[in-house]
């Protein structure tokens, strides 16, 4: 019986330390490759026609009678909507008209110099629509058009937008991850290894910027991700 128990508690040992063993190496293993890592950007970007324009435009006179300025600007607007009508504007467009934004030169107690007129008066119209590109091509031209009608435009410009973003986002998140993939693996070709999992991943860098046509948008997704690597 002494001899057997013997028996028993060497194998006991043995088998403890072939654990120990392979416990030592899993460590070592993990030690050796847990830096063995890569983190690469992965980037999706598309060219969109804007879906949201708001075009302002301004007319503005000086005098010293703000009745004689008034009506100069009221019928300078009166021709402004006269042409966006006949450029079938109406359906496509809204169109809206501010108040008199009025400046009494006199008031300006700095000015050591009294002004040729004591008043400086503008009005504005906005102009919100859908149909961008139809607006881009109406205020290319809309400057030289109405001065040909005796009105001169003291402004004319237009923000443009995007708004259906969210739509495209998954999409052009999976082309983003799919990008940094091809980067990693391409990464752990060279170095004689293959990618395992991912062990970092960021929510993406979203941006939208001007293009080259200005009723045009670039959407850009930079995806960040890391993933570790394998023998």
């Amino acid at each position: 019986m002494e001899k057997y128990g013997k028996v028993i508690q060497a194998t006991i040992l043995a088998v403890g330390l072939l654990l120990l063993g392979l416990c030592i190496k899993s460590g070592i293993d993990n030690f050796t490759n847990k830096d063995r890592r890569v983190t690469v950007k992965g980037l999706a970007e598309r060219v969109v026609d804007a879906d949201k324009v708001t075009w302002n435009l301004s007319v503005a006179a000086v005098g010293d009678e703000l009745e004689s300025i008034f009506a100069l600007l009221n019928r300078n607007v009166k021709t402004i909507q006269q042409y966006l009508k006949e450029n079938k504007i109406e359906g496509k467009c809204t169109v809206s008209v501010k108040s008199f934004d009025i400046t009494d030169n006199n008031a300006n107690v700095w000015n050591e110099r009294r002004p040729t007129y004591r008043y400086s008066v503008t009005r504005g119209l906005v102009i919100s629509s859908n149909d961008t590109k139809f607006v881009n091509e109406l205020l290319q031209r809309c400057s030289d058009e109405l001065l040909a009608r005796g009105v001169m435009l003291e402004n004319s410009y237009a923000n443009y937008e995007y708004t259906k973003f969210q739509e495209l986002k998954p999409e052009m998140m999976s082309q983003a991850i799919a990008a940094a993939e091809k980067t990693a693996q391409q990464f752990a070709e060279n170095s004689h290894s293959t990618i395992n999992k991912i062990v970092e991943a960021g929510q993406g860098e979203f941006s939208i910027d001007d293009a080259d046509i200005p009723y045009q948008k670039k959407v850009r997704v930079v995806s960040t991700i890391t993933y570790s690597l394998k023998d």
